[in-house]
């Protein structure tokens, strides 16, 4: 055992200095001709890339925090559409990720993606601002007594979606391109380094918690009790302050050219094992009789061979066509794959299931960013009893607040009383970790439809007030919305922060980026299928004795039962994901070998190099 244990030792350490050299020489390959060594500025950049950051989240969350209540006040868009459309976009901005990693890795590199997204971003953001700021760019204004209001024309709708689109364009590359582009900045290969790394991601999540804070507190008050025309001019001035920041520092930036996708080796795996599908595999050891090549520079490690997915190892079989060249590697790599890019397909595969389950799992926390903000402007919203009103989308900093608050609490304090008990890092394995926070989500939405039943309850029996174009305020208090916030930041920090984890470390090295893009499908996944479930309820309800559950009014409808609906839905996800987490195999465990959590343990890159790329 102990012999065993030495052995992966130095293939470990051998893979770190491959990976290490390699990583060098990536970079200096693709640093101009006249420099012949590379020049890490790390912090002496980190003002402008910080700065950008900041700016840029000030700007874009400035602006999409609150646009659920603009949509339905200043373009009188009725609740479902506006859902909708929020819930589109959403999805759509985090789809689009998955082409902006690959044009960036395949074509543009990250600097000239990020510099381009930004500006695109700007672009969209002042889009917004203009239909507020110009009165023929929005229909006009609905009375106090109004029941019925002008809808937007073509012409508005057309330009306000043009923003939208802007923005989409933005998300593309910004999302997964930014955190690599300040790692880019610091030299990998030194403790300094590494500890820049660390340091940068530290500063990256407070910038994110500031602009949210900042976001959902100010400049959401702004919109909602001054002016929209300023509240959304203000993030769309920092958007271009932020854009003039990236620029200033482009000269002395780390610029890392595109080197290729690692897509291209996975397509090779497919159509070579379509092309060989009427073949045979040998009975025996397949790294005997399958072609088993590495590349002597490759940045991801060896895996072993799997029996999962079997089919896609005809992939590897030799032929009397097949040529091999004098290095070792395949001549024509679209008729013959190694057994190393085989199992990297199934690394792909086998992550398949998982991520399905987590888009079914994400729809019930986007209620929190969407239905809830109708709950909250039907309520009791006065600070203590004050003249004060907190806006309706402020409410969601809470979840950023459970979130935020638990993690160090976890970190530092339960996981080392888990790790003692369990006897395992980290306390949980990944899969544990997202489990638990799936049925914490289940909670929340059992706790959602509760306080929604007494919410309406005392609408129709304790009103407040009339809120136009809405009903009835509840006289219940907007405060009684937080437990259910606070269970939906801690079922994210389970299952969210567990799920970014568990793409970094079980996808191949090269297919990090990838990895990135693929957790975002997953949140556009569960946008597009909330607006999916909310159209479907709305139209079979619409029609039913009991009348429609959403409707404009709240009051009128079961908000409470489609929560129910989401609660029992996730229920049935919770025990599909159960059999997909007994099913899975863990990257870098043979078939011999059972123990998924000691997987964890096989990942060759150092644990700070880890912690430092899970932010990606």
């Amino acid at each position: 055992m102990n012999l065993v244990g030495k052995k992966e030792t130095m293939e470990e350490k051998n893979e770190r200095k491959s990976l290490e050299n390699n990583e060098k020489s990536v970079v200096i390959t693709n640093q101009d001709e006249s420099n012949n060594k590379i020049t890490y500025r790390g912090w002496k950049v980190m003002p402008f890339i910080i700065g950008n950051e900041t700016f840029e989240k000030l700007g874009t969350i400035g602006t999409l925090a609150n646009l659920l209540v603009y949509l339905t006040t200043v373009f009188n868009l009725d609740s479902i559409t506006a859902t909708n459309i929020i819930n589109i976009f959403n999805g759509s901005a985090s789809l689009s990720t998955l082409l902006g990693a690959f044009l960036c890795d395949t074509y543009f590199g990250r600097f000239k993606t990020l510099g381009f997204c930004t500006v695109a971003s700007f672009l969209g953001l002042l889009t917004i601002q203009l239909t507020a700021a110009i009165k023929t760019m929005h229909p006009p204004q609905c009375g106090n007594s109004s029941t019925i209001c002008e809808g937007p024309n073509a012409g508005q709708m057309t330009f306000l979606l043009a923003g939208f689109a802007l923005l989409i364009v933005g998300a593309a590359g910004i999302r997964p391109c930014n955190l690599a582009f300040g790692a880019d900045q610091f030299n990998p290969n030194t403790e300094s380094g590494k500890k820049g790394i660390n340091s940068f991601f530290n500063w990256y999540f407070f910038t994110f918690t500031f602009a949210q804070m900042v976001s959902l507190s100010l400049i959401v008050y702004i919109q909602s009790n001054v002016s929209w025309a300023v509240g959304l001019g203000i993030p769309a001035g920092l958007m271009l302050f932020s854009c003039v920041v990236y620029y200033l520092g482009s000269k002395s930036y780390v610029k890392v050219k595109a080197t290729g996708s690692p897509v291209t080796s996975i397509v090779q795996v497919v159509v070579v094992s379509f092309k060989k599908r009427g073949l045979n595999l040998p009975d025996q050891d397949p790294l005997l009789s399958l072609f088993d090549y590495m590349p002597p520079h490759s940045i991801n490690s060896k895996l072993p061979h799997t029996c999962q997915f079997r089919f896609l190892d005809k992939a590897a079989i030799v032929t009397p066509q097949d040529h091999i060249n004098q290095d070792g590697s395949a001549s024509d790599p679209w008729n013959l794959c190694s057994i190393q890019q085989v199992e990297e397909l199934k690394c792909l595969l086998r992550v398949i299931p998982i991520w399905l389950s987590g888009i079914v799992y994400y729809v019930a926390i986007v209620q929190q960013n969407t239905m809830l903000v109708f709950q909250a402007l039907q309520s009791d919203r006065r600070l203590f009893h004050s003249n004060f009103q907190i806006p309706a989308a402020s409410y969601t900093i809470f979840t950023m607040l459970s979130l935020t608050i638990w993690l160090p609490i976890y970190d530092r304090k339960v996981v080392p009383l888990l790790q003692r008990v369990t006897k395992k890092e980290g306390g949980f394995t990944l899969l544990q970790r997202m489990g638990i926070g799936m049925f914490i989500s289940i909670l929340c939405m059992i706790v959602s439809g509760i306080v929604e039943e007494q919410r309406r309850t005392m609408a129709l029996t304790k009103p407040l007030g009339i809120m136009p174009r809405k009903g009835a305020i509840s006289s219940m208090s907007g405060s009684w919305l937080i437990p259910q916030l606070a269970l939906a930041g801690l079922s994210e920090a389970f299952t969210l922060v567990g799920q970014v984890e568990f793409y970094y470390k079980q996808f191949p090295e090269n297919m990090r980026s990838l990895a990135g893009s693929l957790f975002f499908c997953g949140l556009a996944g569960s946008s597009y299928l909330s607006s999916l479930l909310i159209s479907v309820i709305h139209k079979v309800t619409q029609k039913s004795a009991t009348g429609n559950w959403l409707p404009q009014d709240l009051n009128k409808g079961r908000l409470d039962y489609f929560y129910f609906i989401i609660a029992g839905v996730g229920v049935i996800n919770l025990c599909y994901f159960i059999v997909c987490a007994k099913w899975y195999k863990y990257k870098g465990v043979g078939d011999g070998n059972n123990d998924n959590s000691s997987s964890i343990e096989l990942d060759h890159v150092s644990k700070k190099y880890e912690r430092s790329v899970n932010g990606v």
